[in-house]
């Protein structure tokens, strides 16, 4: 018990007792000299009540009477672990001592080992919570997480090669990529080399558990690969078989073959070749060029006709009704009179004229003339964009752009469609036939082999809806179909979006056309909209 002029403090089972004797006359207490008082007593760092000590202050110095009043108490520190539900990690709420026992670390370290840990215990944070005069939640342990391995990958080993697979972005817009040189490989020139999956590493909970890793999941190169060849020593690298031009394809490379010509007249006759034909100089008129590959013409492209299953560059002009039809893309200095299929890009470094163009994806005039590249006359079709720095002309006649046009696509979407109505009728009649037996009975017993035949009808149609949801997303992307125009619309331009025309027959300056609704809008390069007419 201590006592300080007419306050005593006593202790009775953990509790701070403070009790004020009756009195006419005391001293002032401040609240500073009441906590140097506890301090000294040895109760500093007891758990104090502040609303109990403000009361016996005021009563202390405004009031005569006694009073008795616990104003703190006593406890140990304690704590309280929890693990996780994975038990990858345990976590401990640290309450510290308030004038009672102080954690001992050896108390947790057995409060641990009684609930199981045995991995990745943290010493240290154990050491700072108990020496902790502040309530904390501390990680105390945890697990080493498994590495999951990693997939089987594919790595060029040919610096240059073909890469026919679009890159198309979000808005659907598919990356013009110039054709350049024919890059070459040579006979048994490594190709590619595959990098094996891995397994992962093992990881361990806190209990000491091993957790095991996904393993990463194996592909190997594609089948049917042309002109490459899996290393009978070495089964993870692809070689070429002979010399060509390296085509990436998948998980492998094809080599194409490559035909070197100087000029495509009468002299040479018509080429049909599998692989990649590289012209020097000029394809004379009324003379055929086929190619499974690309086809490169390092002149001009006179009257002829190009059907390649790649890519077409032209580094001169295609004229006089030239008709050129590419898989890939197609690229040329200048168009006039002539016919142009791409199954992706058109991209025309100066000008096309009075020409008929169709791009599945798009059509770029002015590549390298932004200034005085000119789209004029003829028709351009494409599904998501033409552009042109200059559209339309005073004296060339009507120029007929369309957009949101992707016949190949559309026939796709429309052949699916059939294909999966079929295959849901089909399901629907195997349906009432295993309802049906299942009704009168099975005496031939035909049902399992029913049943058997209407689960594999359901899952071909279930696999046809990702397919259908895929078109459908692509053909979606139309809506954002668009004509960029660098400079200006000179003369009579015809814009049809879908089925939707819009005949301008004034000069517009830089700016886009675009659909929205029924309604074909222009806008400027500040972003003002109106309606174009």
């Amino acid at each position: 018990m201590t006592e300080f002029s007419g306050l005593t403090l006593s202790v009775d089972d953990n509790r701070l007792i403070a009790y004020i004797s009756a009195s006419e006359a005391r001293a002032f207490l401040e609240p500073d000299s009441l906590r140097a008082l506890l301090a000294e007593a040895g109760f500093g760092s007891w758990h104090l009540s502040e609303g109990a000590l403000q009361a016996l202050i005021e009563h202390f110095n405004s009031s005569t009477s006694e009073l008795k009043l616990p104003i703190g108490e006593r406890s140990d520190a304690s704590f309280k672990l929890e693990m996780a539900q994975d038990a990858m990690q345990v976590w401990a709420d640290f309450i510290p001592s308030y004038g009672g026992i102080a954690l001992d670390p050896n108390d947790v370290y057995q409060a641990l080992e009684e609930t199981g840990v045995v991995v990745g215990i943290d010493s240290s944070a154990v050491s700072a919570a108990c020496a902790s005069d502040s309530a904390e939640r501390i990680l105390v342990a945890a697990g080493q997480p498994a590495e999951d391995g990693i997939d089987a990958h594919f790595e060029m080993l040919v610096a240059d090669t073909r890469d026919r697979t679009p890159q198309v972005s979000e808005n659907g817009l598919i990356d013009f990529r110039e054709l350049g040189a024919i890059p070459m490989v040579t006979a048994e020139q490594p190709l590619m080399r595959r990098i094996p999956p891995t397994t992962g590493t093992a990881g361990r909970n806190v209990r000491g558990e091993v957790i095991e890793p996904v393993p990463g999941q194996d592909a190997l190169f594609d089948e049917g690969l042309i002109g490459a060849y899996v290393d009978k020593e070495d089964a993870n690298l692809l070689r070429a078989v002979f010399s060509g031009q390296p085509v990436r394809a998948g998980n492998g490379v094809n080599v194409e073959q490559v035909l070197n010509i100087s000029h495509v007249n009468m002299a040479s006759g018509n080429i049909s070749f599998d692989g990649t034909v590289n012209i020097e100089g000029d394809v004379s008129p009324g003379m055929k060029v086929h190619a499974s590959g690309d086809i490169v013409v390092g002149e001009v492209v006179d009257g002829a006709e190009l059907d390649a299953g790649g890519d077409i560059r032209v580094a001169g002009g295609i004229i006089s009704q030239a008709r050129v039809h590419a898989g890939g893309s197609v690229s040329a200095r200048f168009v006039e009179s002539a016919h142009v299929f791409s199954g992706t890009i058109i991209a025309i470094d100066d000008s096309a004229l009075q020409s008929e163009l169709q791009a599945n994806n798009q059509i770029v005039v002015g590549v390298s003339s932004p200034q005085r590249g000119r789209l004029a006359g003829g028709s351009a079709k494409a599904m998501m964009l033409i552009k042109t720095p200059i559209l339309g002309s005073q004296t060339g006649g009507v120029t007929h752009l369309v957009l949101g046009v992707n016949p190949v696509l559309e026939a796709q979407y429309q052949d699916l469609l059939k294909v999966i109505e079929k295959q849901r009728e089909e399901e629907s009649k195997l349906e009432m036939l295993v309802k049906h037996l299942t009704k009168i009975g099975d005496k031939n017993g035909m049902l399992e082999r029913v049943k058997a035949s209407w689960e594999q009808a359901i899952k071909a149609w279930a696999q046809l809806l990702p397919q259908r949801d895929e078109l459908e997303r692509q053909l979606a992307l139309i809506a954002g179909a668009r004509v960029e125009i660098g400079l200006n619309v000179v003369g009579a331009v015809d814009i049809l979006f879908g089925k939707k025309v819009s005949r301008l027959r004034k000069t517009y300056e830089t700016g886009s056309f675009s659909i929205e609704g029924d309604r074909v809008l222009f806008t400027d390069p500040e972003g003002n909209v109106s309606p174009a007419a």
